[in-house]
């Protein structure tokens, strides 16, 4: 049986920063199927181009960052700061994991710095509850429910805190060093952000603020790279650790 995992975040490079590392060893270690979407085609990310100029180009970001390790990209083309946990959203993040057959879902913290991750984090949980469930879609299906809830795993929130920036303390950390390099590779595919965060987030390095977020997870749990993680455990969800399992935790 295919083993599928899937990174539905807010926007493309999210996935970049928060849980590459973790798909590729799932992919190249356990030859795992890997999807990574975002919910929006990073519409706004852009002081010079137009928004649908922009989000061309950062689809195609998207396309080439999957590309990279064999992966495969999907844009729910919901749109930057308008992402709101609604029925057609939710629709379409059921239909994603129905048709890629999700076994393992990877999304943001349901605390965060934005609020298109934190909402993206409340339609993905929803759909992992909702996308077993035959009637949900009222006969209207593409293709199969999945046979029984996907593991939860929330990425970290950037920079690891929330809004108030309390810091949020993973429950789990994952050794990426084997990986960093692709990682990156995958990270400098957006070569577009780079431009967009050194004016409206004061960074100028893309992929070294990755590699020192890592870096920093990696400290915590004595090996040089890591990304962390908290399982969603409530009522009827998956209790075992599968990444744990897998792919130790450190």
């Amino acid at each position: 049986m295919t083993r599928t995992a899937i990174a539905i975040l807010a926007h493309p490079d999210d996935a970049e920063f928060l849980c590459a590392g973790t798909l590729v060893r799932l992919k190249n270690e356990h030859g795992w199927t890997i999807h990574v979407a975002s919910m929006t085609p990073g519409d706004c990310g852009s002081a010079e181009h137009a928004p649908e100029e922009i989000a061309r180009i950062r689809r195609g970001e998207g396309r080439a960052a999957a590309g990279a390790i064999g992966a495969t990209y999907h844009c729910l083309e919901e749109r930057d700061l308008r992402v709101i946990y609604n029925e057609p959203a939710l629709e379409k993040v059921v239909r994603l994991l129905n048709e890629v057959g999700a076994q393992v879902v990877f999304t943001h913290s349901p605390d965060d710095y934005h609020l298109d991750h934190e909402q993206t984090s409340k339609i993905v949980r929803a759909a992992t509850f909702a996308a077993p469930i035959a009637n949900f879609l009222h006969g209207r299906h593409l293709h199969p429910p999945l046979e029984h809830i996907p593991y939860l795993f929330y990425c970290d929130p950037l920079e690891g805190s929330d809004a108030f920036g309390n810091p949020i303390v993973p429950a789990f950390r994952i050794d990426i060093s084997s990986v960093i390099a692709d990682k990156a590779r995958m990270l400098e595919c957006h070569e577009s952000q780079r431009a967009w965060l050194r004016k409206h987030h004061g960074v100028d390095n893309l992929v070294e603020s990755m590699k020192e977020w890592g870096a920093a997870q990696g400290k915590a749990a004595g090996v040089a790279f890591a990304e962390g993680f908290r399982q969603h455990l409530g009522h009827s969800y998956p209790k075992d650790n599968v990444l744990a399992e897998l792919l130790g935790k450190v």
